[in-house]
Order: structure tokens, then C-alpha cells, then sequence
């Protein structure tokens, strides 16, 4: 076994996780603590093992969960996944921790996407394509945000892709949407992105609170 030294403790991994398949086991075994950060990409294994940012990241998370799991509650079309929960894709050969997913009722009828339950508890991980997954970058993930998770996303069959930038100066919110071989950018209309997902137009905003720290505001309007 290899010895990971991580944030919050000792992750012990074998010296060769070569499978999705063993990935996926190494992640439920009790060698890895509950909040870990790991996924599986096409063969390679990322560790998240930086901080997270309270402003640029953790908020942001805070603000999606807010309204866009409001959303579809209130809808009543699904259900929405926040960040921590395992997501895999046998057939893109991933697996993942998203920062948001939304899985309609729909994909869960027709059996796109699978509730996995664990060997000593519930259901511990999802398996198939959620409709969306969202990603925050941070200074750890960005590159993979950018440029290995949208092929893979895409060939795991996910309908919608969101990406978010909140690190600098410039806010930046993408929405992705299936091409015919990969996504493509969904245009901006003064900062309003439309999700065909929800028939609605977004738009992050980031102003400032009453101490004067960034706050967000997911706005949203039917077209």
C-alpha cells in the first residue's frame, strides 16, 4: 500500500489502481476517510487534498444549492446532488465528484442513472449520466475542470455542463451543451446564458455583502 498524506489525515491507496473498478472499491473501503476528494479519469487518479476557499468556492456552491436546488424542487423534476457524493460512468470510464448535479426523474425511470448502495449503509454513489454537473474551479481543479472533464462529461452521455470561475477580478459562468462530438459554449446575452435543461436563462452575479465580502446571486428568468 502507498501512503497518502492528506488535509485532514493518512489516506492509504494501493500502489496500483489501474481499473475504474478498482477505483470505485478503494473509495467505498475504509481505508478513505469520508471527505475525500478523488476521482478516477480515463485511467488516472486526482487527490484533492488543498483547502477549500470560503469565498471563491464554497459560497458559490452555497448559492446553487440554494436556488437551483430550489428550483427543481419546487418543479418537482428531479433531484439535486450537492458537491461530496461519488458519481461514475462505466462506459466514459470515469468517476467523480461534481460541485452540483441534477438528475431529472426521468433519467432515473428509464435507468440512466442508478442509486449504488453501499456494503454497510445506503445508497453511497450514483452511477450513470446525471443530466448537468457543475464545477467550481479552484487553483487545484481548474485545469481539470478545463480540460479533461468536459470530454469525459461528454462521453459519459451528461446533457449539460456548467462551469464556474470565481477566483479573480472577473466572474466567469459557462454554460456547455451537447454538440455533435463535443460540448459547445452556450452563447452570453448580457451576462444571461440559456439552459435548454430548464427552459430558463442564468446569470451569476457576484456583489458585495454588508461587511463588504462577496456575496452571489444565481438569477434566473423564463424566456
Amino acid at each position: 500500500m502507498n501512503t497518502i498524506v492528506a488535509e485532514t489525515g493518512t489516506i492509504r491507496m494501493p500502489v496500483l489502481i489501474s481499473t475504474l473498478e478498482a477505483f470505485r472499491a478503494w473509495m467505498h473501503s475504509d481505508c478513505v476517510p469520508e471527505e475525500t476528494r478523488a476521482c478516477f479519469l480515463d485511467g488516472e487518479v486526482w487527490i484533492d487534498m488543498s483547502k477549500e476557499q470560503f469565498f471563491s468556492h464554497n459560497q458559490v456552491k452555497n448559492e446553487l444549492n440554494i436556488v437551483l436546488g430550489g428550483l427543481i424542487k419546487s418543479q418537482g423534476i428531479g433531484r439535486y446532488v450537492p458537491d461530496g457524493m461519488l458519481i461514475s460512468n462505466v462506459p466514459a470510464n470515469l468517476s467523480a465528484q461534481p460541485d452540483g448535479a441534477f438528475i431529472s426523474y426521468e433519467s432515473l425511470r428509464n435507468g440512466k442513472v442508478a442509486f449504488v448502495e453501499g456494503a454497510k449503509e445506503g445508497v453511497v454513489e450514483l452511477e450513470g449520466a446525471p443530466d448537468l454537473v457543475i464545477e467550481v474551479g479552484s487553483n487545484s481543479s481548474i485545469q481539470k475542470d478545463k480540460t479533461k472533464l468536459p470530454d469525459l462529461y461528454f462521453r459519459a452521455g451528461i446533457a449539460e455542463y456548467w462551469l464556474i470561475d470565481a477566483r479573480g477580478e472577473a466572474l466567469n459562468f459557462q454554460i456547455f451543451e451537447r454538440g455533435v462530438n463535443q460540448f459547445l459554449t452556450v452563447p452570453e446575452r448580457e451576462g444571461w446564458s440559456y439552459s435548454k435543461l430548464f427552459g430558463r436563462e442564468f446569470c451569476l452575479t457576484r456583489q458585495a455583502d454588508a461587511v463588504g465580502r462577496p456575496e452571489y446571486s444565481l438569477n434566473l428568468r423564463e424566456c
